[in-house]
């Protein structure tokens, strides 16, 4: 027989719907990080907005409850990384998780020769995903394929890479060759793979790349300030529910915001449409009156239209 709730752990009560941006720990995957979140925050309800690979640490932002109802919103956001790239070694996932395919002397490359690729990878580019990805090719992740054996092609797709940032090189060295480590920082749109731009670097320096450290620093207006630890979300009282960011304040730190009169929020909480305040284009959060996220509203036939609501009438 099972113990009593009584004789085991005490359950912490359900958190509130909201959001917590949590610095993911090397090693773990995100669909871990969710789990571990359900468990502290005593809901099955949970998601999270951008993958991140289980090498990479940093920002991992997660929705509770109806916040998860913001996620798709949340992960078409820019995103900031610092990172390490190692010129002179190419791997088969083009990070450290997969194994040395080749490795060039790169001691021969020079810092303005690295910072001459470096800018012809920024602005808008087409990017050819890493094969070791989770994009679908005819229905099955290509990560999948890859393993069975299969020679995966991948479609080079428009992304941006809004700045990437040299800020050090020093020499290494891998089993005897000579190799560059170079720190940068990168600021990109989401579907960047980051990998997949140390790859690009290597290849144009003819050395080959690959990234050794990645650390997401940002994911749209959530950074690492306001990042928790899943140790310091376990560490938080279990009488009393999780601490989260409030969906109001949640939609805030993201989307320009939209107030709203009494007469409004009902029409919304019915999902009527109402009258744009000016022609911005994009998404923004309709916040009533008392403070509450009543839903997200979109441009369209020349009115505000609910995309999402939080708050039915």
């Amino acid at each position: 027989m099972s113990p009593t709730r009584a004789e085991g752990a005490p359950r912490r009560p359900t958190a509130a719907d909201g959001v917590l941006v949590v610095d993911k720990p090397s090693g773990w995957t995100s669909h871990d990080v969710v789990g571990r979140v359900r468990r502290l925050a005593a809901t099955r309800k949970v998601g999270h907005a951008g993958t991140l690979d289980p090498m990479a640490t940093g920002v991992l932002v997660v929705g509770i409850g109806k916040a998860t109802r913001l996620l798709a919103y949340l992960s078409g956001a820019d995103k900031a990384y610092a990172a390490t790239i190692r010129l002179g070694a190419t791997t088969v996932t083009d990070d450290a998780e997969g194994e040395v395919i080749a490795v060039t002397d790169a001691s021969g490359v020079r810092l303005d020769a690295v910072e001459a690729g470096v800018r012809e990878l920024t602005g808008d580019i087409l990017q050819v995903p890493a094969t070791v990805s989770a994009i679908k090719v005819a229905g099955e992740r290509a990560y999948a394929r890859v393993r069975a054996g299969e020679d995966v092609q991948l479609a080079a797709r428009p992304v941006t890479v809004s700045s990437f940032d040299v800020l050090t090189a020093r020499p290494a060295e891998l089993d005897g060759t000579p190799v560059l480590d170079v720190d940068v920082e990168v600021v990109c749109s989401s579907g960047t793979y980051v990998r997949a731009l140390a790859r690009d670097l290597g290849a144009a320096l003819g050395v080959g790349g690959h990234l050794t450290a990645l650390r997401r620093t940002r994911v749209g207006g959530f950074g690492l300030d306001v990042a928790r630890t899943l140790d310091e979300l376990a560490d938080e009282p279990t009488d009393r529910p999780l601490t989260v960011l409030p969906l109001a304040d949640a939609a805030r730190a993201t989307f320009p915001v939209r107030a709203l009169s009494d007469d409004e929020a009902v029409a919304l909480g019915y999902g009527k449409a109402i009258a744009p305040e000016d022609g911005a284009a994009g998404t923004r959060a309709a916040i009533g009156p008392d403070g509450t996220l009543v839903a997200l509203v979109e441009p369209r036939d020349g009115a505000l239209r609910p995309v999402v609501v939080f708050a039915p009438a």
